[in-house]
């Protein structure tokens, strides 16, 4: 869509037009919804100053994208947002040339926009990134790393801070806006670059100082001293809603030809009054209905993250020494409830996996429990920490893996599907899973007895429930379930022992079942004694083939010269896995019961 001659009349229909797609959209397949309602206007006005052929339009996390997507050739496909086979929740070049990167994890951006810009100039191509970044992605330390040396090589970049929640200008008020409207205006942008050019060099030494004062104490009274001290220039905070202002501070933006910052205040929701202000459950959505609001929930069993919580609750009010943290997921994770109950001993770190591992590291050291809760996917961020600050000293860490398995419409940049293949190599590090609600009860008990590094994954949603009675975790001994006739043994693992379960039901054949429980350190004993009466094994586990639960078994046998085991994995192959809805992605991997009987036939 070329929106170069609109006017402002025109543009700020269009951004109307615009949100009530998102909510009409939205409303029935779920998705992304308040932050991406708050960046209508910003978005509208980085299509209207920048080209969106020649300049990488970057967002970071990219869940404000929606309405880029809308200005880039989607508008009709846009109904097909995160279900199976249509469009990506996310940025995703494969869709689009606009989309300049696939992004889902947060506070890549930057350093995106710096890797952009140095090639730009070595390819000498007129080109400046522009970067969206919300206000809480600028709580990850990969932010201010690509900062740092952004204002040191001073090459043209302009980041758009999406402000919809930190209080940046707060403390200071009405003076800091008063000095904002100046500092946006296009007299101070010139006056200050011709004072740098020319009078200040002219100056005598001591008229020079002066005056590289007076501009410092301009600085200290405005919201934007840490990007100046970085040498990244600052104009804000400006109306994110109001068009015309922005797009004039853009095209200022644009004219400096250095990085600047622009910090714009949004109200998250906007469009949409149900949703606007600061409500985290409007964050990401469900279907509602958008005359009342109300979520289109479908009754449903407990979740496991329900079930850890509460779990974690007992066990911390009867040990003192536990503590736990989150990465920006307190809801997402159940660490809300533990913060409420024992705000001095559960914390949100914000967006800093890493700092949270560190830091649960040490007080693993003076004697505490530690639990980091973390989706397993944003586990992938502290893995340096994990091995060097946990593992190295075998700490006493417990990590609680949350979303572990595929988690649906969110997509690759979402999947738990790795954490199994990047724990495993690691020295003192335990792995284990629990089957169901009970026995996740079960795991946490355990893991408060473990004096060395463990991990626990639990999935998104709930557990399918079995009738077999929950036992207490032994460290490395996995569990029979059920004995068999036939010369087949299926192995579950966490979650995948109900597939393996639903799979022998159809098959309707006298199939052996094991809970595996560990996958490190594995029952080597009990899998030798069943290698003498089984000689097929299929491995049910929602998690990566390689590295994976398979691997380790055959590894063990391999150990122990053991070749007449034929063993078939059921897990992920070598791909990255698309969004949709679980059951649809399962059905197309070949996953679900029904698919695996024939396999196993």
């Amino acid at each position: 869509m070329n929106i170069k001659n609109k006017n402002l009349g025109e543009l700020e229909e269009l951004c109307a037009d615009i949100r009530q797609r998102i909510i009409d959209v939205v409303s029935i397949n779920g998705g992304h919804f308040s932050s991406t309602l708050g960046a209508v206007e910003l978005t509208v006005a980085m299509h209207k100053v920048f080209d969106v052929q020649k300049d990488p339009f970057i967002f970071d996390v990219s869940h404000q994208c929606y309405p880029h997507k809308l200005l880039t050739g989607r508008w009709e496909e846009f109904s097909t947002i995160r279900q199976f086979e249509g469009l990506s929740g996310f940025t995703k070049p494969k869709e689009s040339d606009a989309d300049y990167f696939v992004a889902g994890h947060s506070s890549t951006s930057i350093s995106l926009a710096v890797g952009a810009a140095k090639a730009k100039k070595l390819k000498k191509e007129a080109s400046i990134p522009v970067v969206m970044i919300g206000d809480g992605s600028m709580t990850a330390g990969m932010v201010y790393e690509a900062l740092n040396e952004l204002g040191d090589i001073k090459l043209p970049v302009v980041i758009i801070l999406n402000d919809n929640e930190m209080s940046i200008a707060k403390p200071i008020g009405s003076i800091s806006k008063y000095l904002s409207k100046i500092l946006a205006g296009r007299f101070y942008q010139k006056l200050r670059e011709r004072i740098d050019k020319s009078i200040i060099q002219k100056l005598p030494e001591g008229a020079t100082y002066l005056a590289k004062k007076i501009e410092e104490s301009m600085k200290l009274i405005t919201p934007g001293i840490i990007f100046e001290e970085m040498g990244v220039d600052y104009i804000g905070p400006i109306d994110g809603h109001n068009l015309e202002e922005i797009i004039e501070t853009l095209e200022i933006a644009k004219s400096i030809n250095k990085p600047v910052i622009v910090h714009a205040k949004t109200v998250k929701g906007k469009g949409y009054e149900i949703a606007e202000g600061q409500h985290e459950q409007w964050h990401g959505v469900g279907p509602f209905n958008v005359e009342t609001g109300e979520f289109k929930k479908k009754a449903s069993a407990k979740s496991a993250t329900a079930v850890f919580a509460d779990a974690l609750i007992e066990l911390a009010t009867k040990y003192e020494n536990v503590v736990g943290v989150t990465a920006a997921m307190p809801s997402g994770t159940g660490i809300d409830k533990l913060m409420e109950k024992f705000p001095d001993r559960f914390w949100d770190v914000a967006i800093a996996e890493q700092h949270a591992i560190t830091s649960m590291a040490a007080m693993a050291k003076e004697g505490f429990k530690p639990f980091v809760t973390i989706y397993s996917t944003f586990l992938q961020r502290g893995y340096d920490q994990i091995i060097h600050d946990v593992c190295i000293m075998g700490l006493p860490v417990v990590f609680a893996i949350d979303r572990a398995g595929i988690v649906g419409n969110d997509g690759e940049t979402h999947q738990g599907v790795f954490d199994i293949s990047y724990l495993r190599f690691l020295p003192n590090m335990v792995l284990f899973a629990p089957r169901d609600n009970e026995t996740l009860n079960k795991a946490i008990e355990f893991s408060y007895t473990l004096n060395k590094p463990c991990a626990i994954r639990y999935p998104r949603g709930a557990f399918a429930q079995l009738d077999f009675e929950p036992s207490p975790f032994e460290l490395g001994k996995a569990e029979v379930l059920k004995e068999g006739t036939s010369n087949k043994l299926f192995i579950g693992y966490g979650a995948g022992v109900s597939r393996a379960y639903k799979t022998e039901v159809l098959h309707k054949e006298d199939i052996a079942i094991v809970d595996l429980r560990f996958v490190k350190p594995i029952d080597s004993e009990l899998l030798l004694k069943l290698s003498e009466k089984y000689d097929d094994w299929y491995i049910f586990s929602d998690s990566q083939k390689q590295g994976g639960v398979a691997s380790a078994i055959l590894e063990m046998l391999n150990e122990n010269n053991i070749s007449k085991v034929n063993v078939t994995s059921f897990e992920y192959n070598d791909i990255f896995i698309q969004h949709g809805d679980t059951k649809k992605v399962e059905e197309k991997l070949e996953l679900l019961p029904e698919q695996l009987v024939n396999k196993v036939k």
